[in-house]
């Protein structure tokens, strides 16, 4: 670990929970089938276009090797080959992928893929399929010898399904033991690092700790889905920010989980929050002066993330002794790890990153 730097403890494995430290335990991630995610971009292909949109069902590939199989198979460069988003390896991940291969026409037909990759189906669209052109991600999770006090369990999924859960960047973000939050800290010190996709993760978590920060210091007091003076507010589905003077009186939304609070994801420039919301972020990052500063003259722009994740459409059931199956949809940009680790205790095998 760099010598100043956070650790994973942290960033991650040591943040408050909003319902108390959960009375159940569980083991997770035994096998990929135990991690599914199917994409639910909003849209489908219209059978027409210059891109050939594929959707593929993957087991044990990260996303980019499958992006290379398909450029082979294809015939195209890999730089003619997109998703909307990365999906773990160690999962059943059901994504589409994009291929611009202009000259209208039938789609070839594509090899045998190789074990792990199943192609679902394959259709022209006019549109290239670009990075985070998705509304979100739906999950099937099996927890198994799950221990403890189970009269406890129902309850709190109930308290989930309605209030939601701090929107947290899950652990994968800073990398194999935090590997990737000691990296930021190295660049952010002024350590040259030439990988552009390595440079991006490393950025990347640096300003997910600092919200990570600013979210465990609302979630303490439990404000983290509550409005305070000086919030800004932004939406489940979308980025724009409003400053919460604007609420109505008694506005249905925030209740509902639809527009919520923000976090900080430090840069260059940016709408920040004023009165006791303001005060509380400033207080919160003071440690961090410095490496904020150097993220603005690095030209990464300030953004605001929603403090409070929704679960949608949260449905469990108990397929076997011991063995708890989950259902949940959430926004794209969402960790279901921030879920999870609101539900139990996890004993989990060591898995690499995606």
């Amino acid at each position: 670990m760099t010598e100043g730097a956070p650790d994973l403890l942290t960033a991650w494995e040591g943040l408050p929970f909003a319902y108390g430290r959960p009375p159940i335990a569980a083991a997770v991630r035994q096998q990929p089938e135990d991690f599914r995610v199917m994409e639910d971009l909003g849209v489908a292909p219209d059978g027409a276009g210059e891109h050939i949109w594929v959707h593929v069902r993957k087991t044990g590939w990260n996303t980019a090797d499958v992006g290379q199989w398909l450029a082979r198979a294809l015939g195209r460069s890999p730089r003619d080959v997109t998703w909307a988003g990365l999906k773990d390896r160690h999962a059943v991940a059901e994504q589409w992928f994009g291929v611009h291969r202009p000259g209208g026409g039938g789609i070839p037909e594509l090899p045998t893929p190789p074990e792990g990759i199943a192609i679902l189906a394959t259709q022209r669209h006019g549109r290239k399929l670009r990075t985070g052109m998705l509304q979100g991600n739906r999950f099937r999770l099996t927890l198994r010898e799950v221990e403890g006090p189970l009269e406890e369990l129902g309850g709190r999924l109930l308290r989930i399904a309605h209030r939601g859960v701090p929107n947290y960047f899950g652990g994968q973000r800073f990398g194999h033991g935090g590997g990737n939050l000691s990296g930021a800290w190295r660049l952010l010190d002024g350590m040259p690092v030439r990988n552009r996709q390595r440079r991006g993760l490393f950025l990347s978590a640096a300003r997910a700790f600092m919200f990570n920060q600013v979210l465990a210091a609302r979630v303490r007091p439990g404000l983290w889905d509550a409005v305070i003076a000086g919030d800004l507010m932004t939406f489940t589905s979308s980025a724009s920010l409003f400053p919460a003077a604007e609420l109505a009186p008694g506005d249905a939304r925030v209740p509902a989980a639809d527009v919520h609070p923000s976090g900080p994801l430090p840069g260059r420039g940016g709408w920040q929050p004023e009165a006791d919301a303001g005060a509380l972020e400033a207080e919160t990052l003071a440690p961090w002066q410095a490496q904020q500063q150097a993220l603005a003259r690095l030209g990464v722009d300030a953004a605001r993330r929603a403090l409070r994740l929704p679960v949608r459409e949260l449905a469990w059931d108990w397929p076997a002794h011991g063995v708890l199956r989950i259902g949940f949809w959430l926004p794209a940009g969402a960790f279901a790890t921030a879920v999870l680790r609101e539900c139990c205790t996890q004993r989990e095998r060591a898995l690499s990153n995606t």
